[in-house]
C-alpha cells in the first residue's frame, strides 16, 4: 500500500511539471480512476498563470457552446416554422419588458417635463434637463407595460409626446 502512495504522489509531481498537456495523460486510463484523473486536472489548472486562466476560460466557453451572455444562440438562418412574419408578432406579444421615449414636448412645458422625468428617474437636475433637451431619446428602460403606460399618461397631461418600446 504505501508503495502504491509513493508512486502515485510522484506520478502526479511529474505530471504537475508537465504544462503541456498529452494526449496520454488527456484519457483516463485503466491505472487512473475518475478521481485522480480530476486532481490531476485541478492541479495543472491551478498552476496556470493569470493570462492562461484567462485563455483557458474563453476556449471553455467557447467549446462549451457558451458566450459572455449565456447559451450560444443556434440556426440563425433557419427558416423554420419559427420564422417569417407570424415569428415577429408572437415575439411582439410577449414582450414584457418596454422602454418609454421622449418623442417632442412643448417649449412652454419644459420645466414641467423635467420635474416629472426627475420624478419617475434617478436623474439629478441637469441631467434631467439635457436629457430632455436631447429629444427624442429614452427617459426609462426595462418597466413593465404598466409602469411604462403611467409615465406616458403623465407626460401627456403636462404637454409631452411620449411612445412604448
Amino acid at each position: 500500500m504505501a508503495s502504491l502512495v509513493s508512486k502515485t504522489s510522484v506520478t502526479r509531481g511529474l505530471i504537475s511539471r508537465i504544462r503541456a498537456p498529452s494526449i496520454a495523460h488527456s484519457l483516463c486510463t485503466a491505472t487512473e480512476t475518475r478521481t485522480q484523473k480530476l486532481e490531476r486536472i485541478a492541479d495543472q489548472l491551478l498552476d496556470l498563470n493569470k493570462l492562461e486562466k484567462h485563455d483557458y476560460a474563453i476556449l471553455f466557453r467557447h467549446k462549451m457552446g457558451l458566450n459572455r451572455y449565456g447559451p450560444a444562440v443556434s440556426g440563425l438562418g433557419s427558416s423554420g416554422p419559427s420564422s417569417g412574419p407570424a415569428a415577429t408578432e408572437a415575439n411582439a406579444e410577449e414582450k414584457t419588458i418596454f422602454d418609454v421615449k421622449l418623442e417632442k414636448f412643448d417649449a412652454a412645458a419644459k420645466i414641467k417635463v423635467i420635474k416629472e422625468i426627475r420624478a419617475f428617474t434617478d436623474l439629478g437636475l441637469k441631467e434631467a434637463k439635457e436629457l430632455v433637451e436631447k429629444a427624442p431619446a429614452v427617459v426609462k428602460k426595462g418597466v413593465t407595460k404598466d409602469e411604462a403606460n403611467a409615465i406616458i399618461g403623465k407626460l401627456k397631461a403636462i404637454g409631452a409626446t411620449a411612445v412604448l418600446e
